[in-house]
C-alpha cells in the first residue's frame, strides 16, 4: 500500500480525480475482502494490509491512495461487520463501483465515510483502466476506453455524509452545529 487516506474531510481521497480500477467479480463476500481471521483490530490502517488478501494478495501492497474497487453483481455479501468497508478506506480506495451491493455493505460504506455507487455498466471495466467518478451526476468516467457508464446518483442527504467522513462525524457536526 502506497498511501493511507489522507485530508480534510476525514481523510477520503477525491473520486473526482482519475484512480486505477482493480477489478473484481461478482459475490465477492466480506470474507473475500478482508479474511475474518484478521478481524482482531478495528484500525484502518491495520486492516488495510490484510485487503483482498486470499483473493488478490498483491492488492494492499500495490494499491493506491484514490484508485478505485470495481465489482459486478452482489459486492460485500456476507457479515454485517464494518471491517471490510473500513479496510478499504484504510487503503485509500476512493470508491467503490459495482453493478449491485449487498445492503449492508452499502450502508456500512456510507456510514464510514466511503462512496458506493451501483453501476450496470461497471463490467465493462477492465483491471487497470483509469476512471474516475462525479458523485453528484452519477457518472464513471472511464479514461483509458473513452466510455462513460451511467450510474445511480447517491442522493444528497448520503453525499453529506460521505462528504462529512461517515455518520459519526456528519451526526458530530449536526450536534455542535
Amino acid at each position: 500500500m502506497t498511501g493511507a487516506a489522507d485530508g480534510a474531510d476525514g481523510g477520503r481521497p477525491d473520486p473526482a480525480e482519475p484512480g486505477r480500477a482493480w477489478v473484481f467479480g461478482d459475490n465477492i463476500d466480506t470474507d473475500q475482502i478482508t479474511p475474518s481471521r484478521f478481524i482482531v483490530s478495528s484500525d484502518p490502517d491495520e486492516l488495510a494490509t490484510h485487503a483482498f488478501e486470499d483473493l488478490r494478495p498483491d492488492f494492499s501492497e500495490s494499491v493506491e491512495t484514490g484508485d478505485f474497487v470495481v465489482a459486478g453483481e452482489n459486492f460485500g455479501s456476507g457479515s454485517s461487520r464494518e471491517h471490510s468497508p473500513l479496510s478499504l478506506v484504510g487503503a485509500g480506495v476512493s470508491a467503490v463501483v459495482a453493478q449491485s451491493f449487498a445492503r449492508i455493505f452499502f450502508r456500512n460504506a456510507i456510514n464510514l465515510g466511503l462512496p458506493v455507487l451501483i453501476c450496470p455498466g461497471a463490467d465493462a471495466v477492465e483491471d487497470g483502466d483509469e476512471i474516475h467518478v462525479d458523485l453528484d451526476a452519477g457518472v464513471v468516467t472511464n479514461h483509458t476506453r473513452d466510455e462513460t457508464y451511467e450510474a445511480e446518483a447517491l442522493p444528497q442527504f448520503l453525499q453529506s455524509l460521505v462528504e462529512q467522513g461517515g455518520l459519526k462525524p456528519y451526526t458530530k457536526a449536526k450536534l455542535d452545529g
